[in-house]
């Protein structure tokens, strides 16, 4: 995931959890919403409650990962949040990836 295609301001995560739809599985909340501009745009979210700051960033690191392997499943123009849950830290890659898989195809 390129720099240019992450969410950082507060005000567009808010606007998108706010008024974007959204999926919801074990492990991940997907929100997404139309993109005024042709370009799909991601954000994480996670909350200080999963763990301490070096378990939180290894998980945004595998989440990152998670959306370069499965980029085909995104759609094109739409802004993407993922918010992490605190269970992902009981599973492993292959059992996140699929569950991301699963939450891309509904």
């Amino acid at each position: 995931m390129k720099r240019k295609e992450t969410i950082k301001s507060q005000k567009d995560f808010n606007d998108l959890i706010t008024n974007g739809n959204f999926h919801k599985n074990k492990f991940f909340v997907l929100y997404y919403k139309e993109s005024k501009i042709d370009k799909t745009m991601y954000g994480i979210a996670i909350s200080k409650k999963v763990g301490k700051a070096h378990t939180r960033n290894y998980l945004k690191r595998v989440v990152r990962t998670l959306i370069d392997k499965n980029r085909n499943l995104f759609k094109n123009g739409f802004n993407y949040i993922i918010m992490i849950r605190k269970n992902c830290l009981e599973s492993n890659f292959q059992e996140l990836n699929e569950s991301m898989i699963e939450l891309l195809k509904q």
